[in-house]
This record gives C-alpha cells, sequence and structure tokens, in this order.
C-alpha cells in the first residue's frame, strides 16, 4: 500500500512541478507538511520524494529540505486565436452538461498562498470541483476557487449553469486577461472515478487565472481534461523581423510573468 500511495504522491508532485507551484523559491514543503496535507506516513513522503530524485526533479540541501532541480520551463505565446472547449464543442453542435459535485466557502489551501490569487493564510474562497460531460461522456474534471469577495454572489446552481466564470461578467466583475499554463499528467485516484478511467491515465492539465484591467486575480480554475477527448490550438499571428530565426512565442519570459508562473 506504501509503495502505490508513493508512487501516486510522486505524481502529484510531479504535477505541481510542471505548473510551476515551486518555480519562485524552488522549495518543496518540509516532509511532515507533505505528510500532512497528503495524509501520509513520513516513510510514503520520503519514497515519493527519492522517486522525483531519481527522475531529476528534486534534491535535498542539508539542514535546509528538498528543492526542484528540474521544473518544466515556461513560455508565452505570440497573440493568436484559442480554441477551448466550449468554442469547439459549439461549432461542431455539441452541448457541455456541467455536474456540481463540490461548492461551498473554505479556507485558502496552502497551494493558493501567496500565489495566483494573491491570498494571504486564513483567507476564505469560494471552491467548485465539477464533471463537465459531452454526450454522456466525460471530458474534463474541474476545480475552481474565487476569492471570497468576488465569490459572494455566486449560487451553486450559478456553477452549474452557465458556470462561475460567466456568472461573474454578469454581475458586473471584469476579466482582462487570462493567463494559462498547460502541461501533462495523469489521473490519480481523486479523478478516475469522476472520469471514468483507470488511475494513470493520461491527462491534459489545464491552468487559468482571470484577471481584471488592473491585474488583480479574480478567479482560478484548474482543469483535468481528458488527453483522447481534448486539444489546444494556437493560431500564430506574424513573424518577427527578418533574420530572426525563432518562431512568435520562443522569446524570454518578462521576470514579472515568470514570477506570476511560480503560482
Amino acid at each position: 500500500m506504501t509503495g502505490g500511495r508513493a508512487f501516486q504522491l510522486t505524481g502529484e508532485l510531479r504535477e505541481r512541478i510542471a505548473r510551476g507551484e515551486y518555480a519562485a523559491s524552488g522549495a518543496l514543503e518540509s516532509e511532515a507538511a507533505l505528510g500532512l496535507r497528503y495524509a501520509v506516513s513520513r516513510v510514503t513522503v520520503r519514497r515519493a520524494l527519492e522517486l522525483l530524485r531519481e527522475q531529476g526533479l528534486v534534491e535535498p540541501r542539508k539542514g535546509s529540505g528538498w528543492f526542484v532541480t528540474g521544473s518544466a520551463f515556461h513560455q508565452t505565446l505570440a497573440l493568436g486565436s484559442f480554441r477551448h472547449a466550449g468554442s469547439a464543442l459549439t461549432d461542431a453542435g455539441r452541448q457541455v452538461v456541467r455536474e456540481v459535485v463540490d461548492f461551498g466557502f473554505r479556507l485558502a489551501p496552502p497551494h493558493l498562498l501567496d500565489g495566483a490569487l494573491g491570498l494571504a493564510a486564513r483567507d476564505d474562497v469560494l471552491y467548485s470541483r465539477s464533471v463537465r460531460r459531452v454526450d454522456g461522456e466525460p471530458l474534463d474534471l474541474v476545480h475552481e476557487w474565487v476569492p471570497a469577495t468576488n465569490g459572494l454572489r455566486v449560487s451553486r446552481a450559478d456553477a452549474q449553469s452557465p458556470g462561475i466564470w460567466a456568472t461573474l461578467r454578469r454581475q458586473g466583475q471584469s476579466i482582462d486577461t487570462v493567463r494559462q499554463t498547460i502541461t501533462a499528467g495523469v489521473a490519480t485516484d481523486a479523478d478516475s472515478s469522476l472520469l471514468a478511467v483507470s488511475v494513470g491515465a493520461p491527462l491534459l492539465l489545464v491552468r487559468r487565472v482571470a484577471c481584471a484591467a488592473d491585474g488583480a486575480p479574480v478567479a482560478l480554475s484548474d482543469h483535468r481534461y481528458l488527453a483522447h477527448r481534448f486539444a489546444l490550438e494556437v493560431e500564430f499571428r506574424g513573424w518577427p523581423h527578418a533574420g530572426t530565426p525563432e518562431p512568435p512565442g520562443l522569446r524570454s519570459v518578462p521576470a514579472h510573468l515568470s514570477k506570476e508562473n511560480a503560482s
């Protein structure tokens, strides 16, 4: 059992590394904190960390804990068109049906503190977990967080239809930009039953952070798409000046964006 849980914890930590959650300092939580967060023993945590070290993703530093050594590269893409699940399905004449399975206010989870939503300890957030289906078959599992001040007038019925982001906009909340992080992952025990797939099935992980015109974060959503049912497309427009060998989007990430991706 310990071995199986260690492999699952390895996958969960690998996803967090890939999303850039540790990019600011590179420091992971202590082994004790990881054990409490994931409700596993110290032995299981140590086994998971050793597996990540074998994969070249983390390393221990004497007296300081564990640090990321091989986090994913994050780059911005040139401005282009974006086709997401809603528009692609609408074009195909299909309809997405959302089932909300968890909804309510709670304390902000540790991975959101001082991160993409700018939350502090003891801050409340509105949390929603839902499954979206097309023709009765799961498309993705969505975790959504909204700062409590933004989500006070959002109901469970709103979260189900038209959805939290659409509801916020209908209530007058502006969404000026959306930052997106895309990486790969696999289905965990918590995913498998809701997505009707086996543990370890490939997933496309998409984190979206909505921001107002002044840069203030409005909401965050983590989508866990079934890899065989969903794809993202970006259409590049324009090309750098003559003599520039790199295609659009392959450029250095500005420092402020790198810091944002660290969440």
